[in-house]
């Protein structure tokens, strides 16, 4: 395994995307809120002053996804011969996907022990965050956003898995921005149609969607994990 090995990558990015309803749970409201005010302070129905906040708070959430893969990768490298251990973090990776796709297909709530162990941290962040939200200018939507990324999050914590198996800095950062790249579109959208989303990610039938598509992300992870010791041990053999 490489640093930018391009199924981590995909997997980051898909897990992301196809996760959007399970991120849409936990700062959809705030996403939305920042979607509705203008720079000046006051609600308004333009798209175009709408977008702007959003993008500042999810710019801000990005660069902290960066700055976790960065931090998760690098310690994971300096571990010396961190690639057969790199693939035991992505097998957790991949079983850690499949509890989320089963929490949207039959409510499974498996992962719930992760979110409740970073729950100590949030609660030393969130008077950041709440200082940060009372600014109406991009700092503080930047800075809000800085401090959202550390929302006890079971699905980010699950990709930091991923970017710390990478063993490298640029390559852990690239990793969580894959992930937070996959979030965007769902993310974003909340600007412009944040009832209409969250109506959509309510739906039974949308969820179920949702969690057989993780399902299968988690299934195509533990293939390409399980090539991948296959090509290894070939090469030994030889």
């Amino acid at each position: 395994m490489t640093a930018f090995d391009p199924a981590v990558m995909v997997t980051a990015f898909l897990a992301g995307l196809l996760g959007s309803g399970h991120c849409f749970g936990m700062c959809g409201g705030i996403a939305a809120g920042l979607g509705a005010i203008s720079p000046a302070g006051r609600l308004s129905d333009s798209r175009s002053v709408n977008f702007a906040p959003a993008f500042q708070f999810n710019s801000g959430r990005l660069l902290s996804y960066a700055l976790l893969g960065l931090l998760a990768g690098g310690v994971f490298g300096t571990l010396g011969d961190w690639t057969a251990l790199g693939r035991w973090l992505r097998l957790l990776t991949a079983l850690l996907i499949l509890a989320v796709g089963l929490r949207f297909l039959v409510n499974w709530r498996g992962t719930g022990f992760i979110e409740r162990g970073g729950a100590a941290l949030w609660k030393r962040i969130l008077p950041w965050a709440v200082r940060a939200s009372k600014r109406r200018d991009w700092m503080g939507r930047l800075f809000l956003g800085l401090c959202w990324g550390l929302l006890p999050c079971g699905l980010v914590y699950t990709i930091l898995l991923t970017a710390a198996s990478t063993g490298s800095l640029l390559g852990g950062a690239v990793t969580m921005l894959s992930f937070g790249a996959g979030t965007l579109p769902a993310m974003l959208g909340l600007t412009l149609a944040a009832p209409a989303l969250a109506s959509m990610l309510q739906d039974k039938t949308v969820r179920r969607i949702v969690g057989f598509a993780l399902v299968i992300l988690a299934v195509w992870t533990l293939f390409m994990i399980w090539n991948s010791m296959q090509g290894s041990a070939h090469s030994l053999s030889h």
